[in-house]
């Protein structure tokens, strides 16, 4: 069987004639092929069906190496989550990455939805990428976390503490955050539409300028909170 460049393979595959491909730049460059020379690479395989192998491949390299969007960015409105894996018995801890998450990139997909973490301790950790779905963490230690694009909807936070922790592009829809401590913590890109943070601190918290806006709208943001005695709406910097 003759050996046929990729590149000259998918010209041949859609035209007989002059054809356009894209070198490596990115730029289109024209291409003849002769009817003699389109015959000699016929010889001996049945094109069409190259053709059809050679689509299917680029295909496949695309869904395994092309660009996607993050598992877990929780700054996308709507995801359509894969069953819990009940059979997984360890499932329900905090797991410290120890991956670069600069864009929560974990080996497997963190999965904490339903747990009950309540009281538990995860200073420290690098939660980035987490998924929480009805999970209990109310009264944890989150001092220092991270939880870069954590997908944190319709959850119990009530008296979490969050201080110097990086909850970065996250998104806390329907979630219970009543007397949460947001001191000092980085809240970049994080959406609170939809959740209660009545009583929360965010003394010294940094967030960005259309965030503040949204956050401001709430109408859950009053109260004071029970530990810090922080004026729930002023620590926020809303008036």
């Amino acid at each position: 069987m003759m050996k046929i460049s990729v590149i000259r393979l998918l010209c041949l595959c859609m035209s007989s004639s002059t054809v356009v491909a894209f070198a490596p730049g990115g730029k289109p460059t024209g291409m003849k092929v002769s009817s003699t020379e389109l015959d000699a690479m016929k010889k001996g395989i049945k094109f069409d069906k190259l053709c059809n192998i050679f689509a299917t491949s680029a295909l496949s390299f695309s869904l395994l190496f092309g660009p996607g969007p993050a598992l877990a960015d929780g700054q996308t409105n709507k995801f359509k989550l894969p069953p819990i894996d009940i059979s997984d018995k360890n499932r329900c801890q905090f797991t410290s990455s120890a991956m670069g998450q600069a864009n929560a990139q974990r080996d497997k997909m963190y999965d904490l939805r339903q747990c009950n973490l309540s009281g538990s301790d995860a200073t420290g950790f690098d939660l980035s990428g987490v998924i929480m779905k009805g999970t209990d963490v109310s009264n944890v230690k989150f001092v220092e976390a991270q939880f870069s694009k954590g997908y944190l909807q319709d959850s119990t936070f009530d008296g979490a503490d969050f201080t110097n922790a990086i909850v970065d592009r996250a998104n806390f829809a329907g979630s219970s955050l009543k007397g949460v401590i947001f001191q000092n913590t980085v809240l970049t890109g994080t959406s609170f539409v939809g959740a209660d943070v009545e009583n929360a601190d965010f003394t010294d918290s940094y967030i960005g300028d259309f965030d503040i806006r949204n956050l401001c709208k709430n109408p859950t943001l009053k109260g004071e909170n029970p530990v810090t005695g922080a004026d729930t709406r002023l620590s926020a910097g809303c008036v």
